[in-house]
């Protein structure tokens, strides 16, 4: 058993990897980068809403998606994308990041992956993301979510 207290090197969580997994591992950092860059092609408004710091969080936190889904092509299960999905909202709220931009930055991240993978291994890519927005998804309809709210529904709320 491999355990850091016990003096033993940690488990290598890459040795296993199917060729697909670890194409995408050998270009995470690359990718992650890449997915940034589509997201913010496809919404401008990121650029406005983030300062330095923060697209710098989430270029960090890209790169932790792409390992989730590394993980879910490795297991040919979206089960840990989905579980990632699950843990981390709480998270994003304490930063104020809507979960639209959670879900435009998975599916850039798809599209980065596409361009390294060839269409017969993107199946379990689209199982891992598809399960992470529908996390994002359900968890972007709870209270507190930092997306920018309705004034009119806010004010009938309100009670005004």
């Amino acid at each position: 058993m491999s355990h850091y207290s016990l003096g033993l090197p940690p488990t290598d969580r890459i040795s296993g990897l199917s060729p697909a997994a670890a194409r995408v591992h050998g270009a995470r950092v690359r990718l992650a980068g890449r997915a940034l860059e589509i997201a913010l092609d496809r919404d401008p408004t990121l650029r406005d809403r983030y300062d330095e710091l923060a697209m710098r969080r989430l270029l960090r936190d890209t790169a932790a998606l792409v390992d989730r889904i590394i993980e879910s092509i490795a297991a040919a299960d979206p089960a840990p994308a989905r579980s990632f999905a699950e843990a981390t909202p709480p998270a994003y709220r304490r930063r104020k990041v809507p979960m639209n931009d959670l879900i435009t930055i998975c599916r850039s991240i798809r599209d980065a992956i596409g361009g390294v993978l060839p269409v017969a291994d993107m199946v379990h890519v689209d199982a891992a993301v598809e399960a992470m927005v529908e996390r994002f998804t359900w968890h972007g309809r709870i209270a507190g979510d930092g997306r920018k709210k309705n004034r009119l529904l806010q004010a009938i709320y309100k009670g005004a």
